[in-house]
């Protein structure tokens, strides 16, 4: 897990009841249930990440996600430019 706490903590963090809590994200991580955007938003703001992230469809995407919002608007700006030329 990113911030190194155990799904228990996480999911106490965003609300839930302890005593589902770890189950729950355990199953949010595997895909088996997908989470109500309010509660994934929780996630990825407990867990310092941009929503996206949570919803990438593959770690070089999720990669690539929080490389993105770490760059400046010019530098987004002239990335952007280079990938459409």
């Amino acid at each position: 897990m990113r911030l190194g706490i155990a799904q228990v903590e996480l999911g106490r963090r965003v609300g839930m009841d302890p005593g589902v809590a770890s189950p729950r994200i355990n199953q949010y991580e595997n895909g088996v249930h997908v989470p109500h955007h309010t509660t994934a938003a929780r996630i990825a703001r407990e867990l310092g990440v941009p929503l996206a992230y949570l919803y990438a469809e593959d770690d070089q995407l999720a990669r690539w996600i929080l490389v993105w919002t770490q760059l400046s608007a010019a530098e987004r700006r002239r990335l952007l430019r280079e990938l459409e030329a």
